[in-house]
């Protein structure tokens, strides 16, 4: 279990301040988890949400120039709330500006009440999988375009013309990362763009088979097995007692049981190693340790220390 890999994911729009988010990645990148996500999310799904939203690539321009070695990104931007090639720029933008850190999660959208929030289109189901398909098209599309051509791109939502497809991002390729538990256009958009697949939140069961789905639509597209990374994330609640888990619970509002019951990173540092050795056996390469408490960053450091030192 030596090979699995760590990152830290935040929901900043449940109440976050950019300073808060920059604490979580500073002691991420301190304490040597690989990676620092966040939502790509506009209004908070419980609470207040104070401060207020903050937005996704905008934070992570300026969490690139206070860090060093830790990658960063989305899990997952919103197909619905850019146009592909400004959402092109600024990730690339951002790219260069961490050294070529960034790494794109990207999915249709779903949160119908932020859109009306902040006047955001949305439109149904399936022209919001049709609109992210042009756009993984257009994105990877404009970044692999060779320096001194143009770009042209003719779908049903998206048109590009002769475009300079600058600027470009400092990596050769930004991985893509696609996720969710859409039975058949989720696996196949992952087989065609993505160099990571993600599930979040799922039950053993229900992994393994989404898993299974992706693995034959990557091998229907002709690519090798292992060129994709498999991952999962889990709510995080890890404590030495009874009485730490029970306190870590309570700050995020939920009951230590049921969090016990649906996520293998709920319990004590015994436990959670046990209940992650069935999730990599069923393919887990990478586990996001979601982190809805951002002013506890003792979770992150007993969590490394405990767990992660025992699976090294």
């Amino acid at each position: 279990m030596s090979s699995i890999d760590f990152r830290v994911f935040v929901e900043p729009q449940q109440g976050a301040s950019y300073a808060d988010q920059l604490a979580v990645a500073r002691a991420a990148e301190q304490l040597g988890y690989s990676a620092f996500f966040r939502s790509d999310h506009y209004l908070a799904m419980a609470g207040d949400g104070l401060p207020g939203p903050t937005d996704s690539w905008v934070t992570l321009a300026g969490i690139a120039r206070e860090t060093t070695t830790i990658r960063l990104g989305t899990m997952v931007t919103s197909a619905t709330f850019r146009h592909p090639g400004p959402l092109a720029i600024a990730v690339a933008q951002v790219d260069e500006m961490s050294g070529g850190r960034v790494e794109l999660g990207i999915g249709a959208g779903w949160f119908e009440a932020e859109h009306q929030a902040y006047a955001i289109p949305f439109p149904p189901l399936g022209e919001r999988f049709d609109r992210l398909t042009e756009q993984l098209q257009i994105l990877t599309g404009l970044w692999g375009t060779p320096v001194g051509e143009t770009y042209d791109f003719d779908g049903t939502h998206y048109t590009v013309k002769d475009s300079p497809a600058l600027p470009k991002p400092a990596q050769d390729r930004v991985p893509i990362i696609i996720g969710g538990a859409g039975p058949k256009r989720t696996p196949a958009l992952t087989a065609r763009f993505a160099g990571e697949f993600n599930i979040p939140f799922a039950s053993l069961e229900d992994l393994t088979a989404q898993y299974d789905r992706v693995a034959a639509a990557v091998a229907d597209a002709g690519r090798a097995p292992d060129s994709l990374v498999y991952s999962a994330a889990f709510v995080l609640c890890a404590g030495a007692d009874e009485a730490e888990l029970t306190r870590r619970a309570g700050a995020i509002g939920r009951e230590l049981d049921e969090m016990r019951g649906n996520s293998p990173l709920a319990g004590t540092p015994g436990e959670i190693v046990d209940k992650l050795g069935a999730f990599t056996r069923a393919g887990v390469q990478r586990v996001y340790l979601q982190v809805l408490d951002m002013s506890d960053l003792d979770h992150l450091a007993f969590f490394a220390s405990e767990v992660i030192r025992q699976l090294d």
